[in-house]
C-alpha cells in the first residue's frame, strides 16, 4: 500500500485534507477547502456565496433583459408573471 504524503504546514487542517483527498479531490482543492474549514466553522464553508433576489421583487424590465440574455423566445409579449414563469423553467 502506498504511503500518503503528508500535506505540508501551508495545511491547517490536515485531518479533513486526507479525508479529501481520500474522496479523489486534487490537492490544490483539497488544501483549499481544509484551510477554509480551519478559518471558519466547517459548516460555514459550503454556505459562502451570494444570493440572488427572487424574481417577483425585480421590475418586469430587468426581467426582460435577463430573459434576453437567456434566449427565451417571446418574451415582449408576456407578463411579469409569465416572464418569471419562463426564468424559473429556463
Amino acid at each position: 500500500m502506498p504511503k500518503k504524503e503528508t500535506p505540508g504546514p501551508s495545511v491547517k487542517d490536515p485531518e479533513l485534507y486526507e479525508k479529501l483527498r481520500d474522496e479523489g479531490n486534487s490537492k490544490q482543492k483539497s488544501a483549499r477547502i481544509a484551510n477554509a474549514a480551519a478559518a471558519t466553522s466547517r459548516s460555514s464553508v459550503g454556505r459562502k456565496g451570494g444570493r440572488s433576489g427572487d424574481y417577483e421583487d425585480w421590475t418586469k424590465q430587468h426581467l426582460l433583459e435577463r430573459a434576453r440574455e437567456i434566449g427565451i423566445s417571446g418574451r415582449s409579449t408576456m407578463t411579469k408573471s409569465q416572464l418569471i414563469h419562463a426564468l424559473r423553467d429556463s
